[in-house]
């Protein structure tokens, strides 16, 4: 049964998040049809769709933000209101970062992670009373704070979905198109709030769909929108362009084809990208006045559209407002460097750092016959004899290893906090890359020395925590089974404790690699 286990290996780890322990039964499963086994979940495209009480569409949220941003001032209002006369006033927030991000300078623009903050840490803490002196003013109530309470709810419900999946194909296809069409929950509250609604609604309902659907649906995103500034962009032609003063910001139209289409190289110039933010302009949402839909709404702003005709990629686009991004975007998206581009990462992702150019140039073609059907690029990636035979010598993303840490031990999540603490620790925030181009997709990202021994201390700690009651080589049965190497197996019998067990098997190649 070797042979089979070590298929069953690959179904799980390269395709999934690896086995879930208990009485789940995954590796033998997966070792009676390693193939069947990964494609079974293509088949119920609805399960996809991620639906969980709590979690608010992105109208909803945008409007909830509104108020709590009013909220917040009504009650720093109060509290000035109620200061005595002297004391001085609070000072105000720093403004957000306003960034270009573009791909040279965001790493640099976008220094630090929100961590996850306590209720009690947001209080104003009373001065001490002191002798004779009046009554301290009672500090004005602080509204609840919906955007982090909405951030940690639609990472939960990310976070169960993945831990319970039978294989985990689909989530991590989930996991892929995010990161390819990322935005980052730390430009600001918008963005946070956003962040999980924009993988429900932009990514989740297409990635066994059309790429071109995807594309056009992330791009017209509210958060993808503010994320890249494309509120701020202005036809210099238009009359909002003519009254303020103001002109194009090229953020959106420079990431669309350098990160999520054509690829650096694919042929485009800068007056191409120009050109493409000429088109989009107008493309932004509704804010909280209303004045162009409901708050929080995708919306196109026909002031603010450059008008007249645009050439793109060697193709006059004629001024038809919206209808004009929307030709541009669905044929950028049928873009041979599209295909190319997108087959190339696909292919990196899920099976090597150095992608196999056959499997490539399979992949791109299938992109190209039907059109961006994005379920047959992934049946074929499954059906490709390279998938398989590939070693298992990709390093999992800490997102990776911190889910399949948790499946294997059997551990639905009931709170996000241990999770999202650990991902902030190791380098990969949910959700909050440093830049539009995502998190890395190599080992050598991951596979750095401190990165490591982070990765042994987060292992020790879930030894020290569970090691009492688990036996770490059934666990491996679990995992791996036969297809666990003899080191493995070894350093497992031979460690001083349950609890280093369990740490030295977290830490093992068969958990570590996909």
């Amino acid at each position: 049964m070797a042979r089979d286990s070590q298929a069953a290996l690959v179904a799980l780890n390269r395709f999934g998040f690896g086995a879930r322990g208990g009485a789940s039964g995954d590796l033998i499963n997966a070792a009676s049809d390693p193939r069947g086994f990964v494609k079974a979940e293509l088949a119920r495209a609805s399960g996809v769709l991620l639906e969980a009480p709590g979690l608010q569409s992105t109208q909803q949220l945008g409007q909830a933000v509104f108020a709590y941003q009013d909220q917040v001032k009504q009650a720093r209002e109060a509290a000035k209101a109620a200061a005595p006369a002297d004391t001085p006033a609070p000072a105000e927030p720093k403004p957000g970062l306003r960034r270009n991000l573009s791909l040279n300078t965001a790493a640099t623009e976008i220094a630090g992670q929100m961590t996850e903050a306590k209720p009690a840490e947001s209080m104003a803490k009373p001065e001490t009373m002191q002798p004779g002196a009046p009554p301290a003013a009672k500090p004005a109530p602080q509204p609840l704070n919906v955007i982090q309470k909405t951030f940690r709810t639609e990472a939960l419900a990310r976070l169960q979905r993945a831990t319970l999946a039978t294989c985990g194909f689909t989530e991590r296809l989930v996991a892929f198109w995010s990161n390819h069409f990322c935005i980052s929950a730390s430009k600001g509250e918008l963005a946070r709030i956003w962040a999980g609604a924009f993988e429900r609604e932009a990514i989740r309902p297409h990635v066994l769909g059309r790429f071109a659907d995807m594309l056009k649906a992330v791009e017209q995103h509210p958060a993808m929108l503010f994320f890249l500034d494309n509120q701020q962009s202005l036809g210099p032609d238009s009359r909002a362009g003519q009254n303020r003063k103001r002109g194009l910001n090229e953020n959106l139209a420079r990431e669309i084809m350098e990160l999520h289409t054509l690829g650096v190289g694919g042929g485009y110039t800068q007056d191409d990208v120009t050109s493409l933010a000429r088109i989009i302009t107008g493309w932004t949402f509704a804010g909280r006045q209303g004045q162009l839909g409901p708050p929080g709404s995708f919306a196109f702003n026909a002031n603010a559209h450059q008008p007249g005709p645009q050439m793109l990629l060697g193709k006059t686009y004629e001024p038809t407002g919206l209808a004009q991004g929307e030709a541009a975007l669905a044929d950028i998206a049928r873009h041979p460097s599209t295909a190319n581009f997108i087959a190339t990462k696909f292919v990196r992702h899920f099976v090597a750092d150095d992608p196999p150019p056959a499997l490539v140039a399979r992949l791109r073609d299938v992109f190209v016959k039907t059109e961006g059907d994005l379920k047959t690029m992934a049946t074929t990636l499954v059906d490709s004899d390279e998938a398989w035979k590939a070693p298992l010598t990709k390093m999992r993303s800490p997102y990776d290893f911190l889910v399949a840490s948790g499946r294997l031990l059997a551990r639905v999540p009931e709170d996000p906090g241990a999770y999202l603490n650990n991902l902030n620790l190791l380098g990969q925030p949910l959700w909050s890359p440093a830049g539009p181009n995502g998190f890395p997709d190599t080992s050598a990202a991951w596979a750095a020395p401190e990165g490591m021994k982070l990765r042994l201390d987060i292992a020790a700690q879930m030894g020290a925590r569970l090691g009492n009651n688990i036996d770490p080589l059934d666990l491996l049965e679990f995992a791996a089974a036969d297809a666990a190497s003899i080191e493995t197996r070894r350093t497992i019998e031979r460690a001083e404790s349950r609890q280093q067990a369990l740490a030295l098997l977290l830490m093992s190649p068969e958990m570590q690699r996909r």
